[in-house]
């Protein structure tokens, strides 16, 4: 590593925190005084007028339950409620469930409510994202939902059986 590659790290972080501290300043348009070197005598205040600064043009927001979210949250049901008939499925073949608890995958009614728990998760996840003006991670929230639910239904159903003693 040459001279200047042991510097660098600490080279970047001194450049964040100056730019990160200049985004801090912010410039009074209120009142300037003046030295009395400028020639104006004993020190005078001067006032420039208040410069008036236009909001910066907002996107239009959509709607929470607009037509993509909505596609959204029922991929998202579709894959909860396929993950629920590939557990069921695998265990039919004989292999065990790894990631739950016995209680719950063998009880019907509390492993559909587990289910159906994930989905309304995943929705209140991305309305928080949408309240916080994040909307692409209100959309990625339930992509990566379904893309995550969606390999452990493929493998779910991939396992080979074990024979039932």
């Amino acid at each position: 590593m040459g001279p200047t590659g042991k510097f660098a790290p600490a080279l970047l972080s001194f450049a964040c925190i100056v730019v990160c501290a200049a985004g801090q300043i912010s410039v009074s348009p209120g009142s300037r005084t003046a030295s009395p070197e400028a020639g104006l005598g004993d020190e005078t205040t001067i006032s420039s007028p208040p410069i008036e600064v236009e909001p910066a043009p907002v996107a239009p927001a959509h709607v929470f339950w607009d037509r993509t979210n909505l596609w959204l949250f029922a991929g998202v049901a579709f894959t909860r409620a396929m993950d629920y008939a590939s557990t069921r499925n695998m265990q039919a073949r004989g292999r065990k469930e790894i990631l739950l608890a016995p209680e719950v995958v063998n009880n019907s009614a509390a492993f559909a409510s587990l289910e159906a728990a994930g989905t309304m998760t995943s929705v209140g996840i991305s309305y928080v994202f949408h309240r916080t003006g994040h909307p692409t991670l209100e959309r990625w929230m339930s992509i990566t939902h379904m893309s995550v639910t969606a390999f452990g239904d493929v493998r779910n159903y991939c396992l080979k059986s074990r024979p039932v003693r």
